[in-house]
């Protein structure tokens, strides 16, 4: 074969980025449709485990490094602002985003504050938002580890 034969085609981009490990993340809410479409949304870019409560998702994160972690606020068994304090002290580089309906502003400046939150996502959340967040979390947990280095 040549160099001109049409059947051979460098590599697309898309090929190269396949080739490539999708940056982990984890996913922590208690309502099962919910993690199906976050899921659904999130897979073609990234590695994504899920839990649905905050005592699965202390046991995955002795499991796996994961860059990002988007938990619900209010669930059963514990809520997500606690689990995410947790993970700040044992994983402080990994990003950490809380999913919310309930709006108060006081709870809200508290979970930034203690949970060293990157974002916080009111819901229904759209899932371009939240594709573009979990993005920018990835990017910032780079940053974190490249300036620690």
């Amino acid at each position: 074969m040549n160099e001109t034969d049409p059947k051979v085609a460098a590599p697309t981009v898309s090929a190269k980025a396949a080739a490539q490990p999708k940056d982990a993340i984890l996913l922590v809410d208690d309502e099962a449709a919910l993690l199906e479409v976050f899921s659904a949304a999130l897979s073609p870019l990234f590695d994504v485990s899920t839990a649905s409560n905050a005592r699965d998702a202390d046991f995955q994160l002795q499991k796996k490094n994961f860059k990002v972690v988007v938990a619900d606020h209010l669930m059963p068994g514990g809520n997500g602002m606690n689990f995410l304090v947790r993970a700040r002290e044992e994983f402080p580089h990994m990003q950490r985003i809380l999913v919310t309906g309930y709006m108060k502003p006081e709870m809200l400046l508290r979970s930034v504050n203690e949970a060293a939150l990157f974002r916080y996502l009111l819901k229904p959340v759209a899932m371009t938002e939240l594709i573009k967040v979990v993005q920018d979390a990835a990017r910032a947990y780079n940053a974190s580890v490249a300036a620690k280095n």
